[in-house]
């Protein structure tokens, strides 16, 4: 929960209510994980905090995306698709909630 809260555009507010917790209690686990006092597990401190982008086709040619959307995401077998409006949060937590539902 820590670590989730730090991702940019994550309201800690969110992530407590989400998971059931205090905010104040995030804000603690956030400190500690910052000094040290608290440590992410390796798996979740392996994960990129960015997608990595994967063109196909040949060089200079885009694949043509279905209409009015800008950003295509694969993750595993989900496809996450937005438009021009999806801020960073948006996208952060479709993310998450495809690898939730693929692990």
């Amino acid at each position: 929960m820590a670590a989730e809260s730090l991702v940019p555009g994550v309201s800690v507010a969110d992530v407590a209510r989400r998971h059931g917790t205090t905010r104040w209690q995030v804000y603690d686990w956030r400190k500690k994980l910052r000094t040290g006092q608290l440590v992410v597990p390796e798996s979740l401190a392996a994960l990129p905090m960015f997608a990595e982008l994967v063109v196909e086709g040949s060089a200079g040619e885009a694949p043509p995306a279905p209409s009015g959307v800008e950003v295509e995401i694969v993750v595993g077998d989900v496809v996450i698709r937005a438009g021009s409006g999806a801020d960073e949060g948006q996208l952060t937590r479709a993310i998450r909630a495809a690898r939730a539902a693929t692990s």
